[in-house]
């Protein structure tokens, strides 16, 4: 695999206009070639949707999702820049896709991993930095074997982090982008609520075989 210098991933940048992360990853995807690398943004909708970003989105849609049974709802808000993009049937499937997404991810607690509290990740990285297995390797190692666990686990807390439920090869960010390509305006996952049935009950726990005991006059 060729090596990736931040010089070629800032060129590619400063052609597409789409983020750092965004093109070191087209650019290991594409064996540091900058011409594959960017027909790979563009496929993927990445450029386009990096220069759309900074544009306002109010509009959009609130959808609901109740998985079958009735034990798992979820509400989330999406945003786009006009209402007319908003009837639009691509962009209502993308928001239910959403919505069935946080559904079938009981870990994801955050749109994306920005908006995970400074104070918590630095609560994890406390107890990465004191677990057992990395006591008697030297700092330098333990804080890089201790970062890349914490990207991992801000990840998992990440929805747009998450690989895309109906197409493992993207992540729920990716499916935005290309939506984005798609419909042409700044598109944005905003908030969603992930509501379980019975979660935060304290259920009261009984002795079946106490009971039969108990009702037949036995000890």
């Amino acid at each position: 695999m060729a090596e990736i210098s931040a010089k070629l991933v800032k060129e590619l940048r400063e052609a597409t206009g789409a983020g750092m992360m965004d093109c070191k990853k087209a650019l290991l995807e594409n064996d540091g070639d900058k011409e594959k690398a960017s027909e790979w943004l563009r496929q993927k909708g990445i450029s386009s949707a990096s220069k759309k970003e900074g544009r306002v989105a109010a509009e959009g849609l609130v959808e609901s999702y109740i998985h079958t049974g009735g034990r798992v709802g979820v509400l989330v808000e999406i945003n786009c820049e006009t209402d007319f993009v908003a009837r639009r049937d691509e962009f209502k499937a993308l928001v239910k896709d959403v919505a069935m997404q946080i559904a079938a991810c009981p870990n994801v607690e955050y749109v994306k991993t920005s908006d995970i509290p400074a104070d918590m990740v630095e609560k994890e990285k406390a107890i990465e930095m004191g677990r057992d297995d990395l006591s008697n390797k030297p700092e330098n190692i333990r804080a890089k074997i201790v970062e890349g666990r914490i990207e991992k686990r801000l990840k998992e807390l990440s929805l747009m982090d998450q690989p895309f439920i109906k197409d493992q090869n993207i992540t729920v960010e990716e499916l935005v982008k290309q939506s984005v390509s798609q419909l042409g305006e700044n598109i944005q996952v905003r908030r969603f609520s992930r509501f379980v049935l019975g979660e935060g009950i304290e259920k009261e726990e009984s002795n079946f075989a106490e009971e039969v005991a108990a009702q037949t006059g036995q000890k």
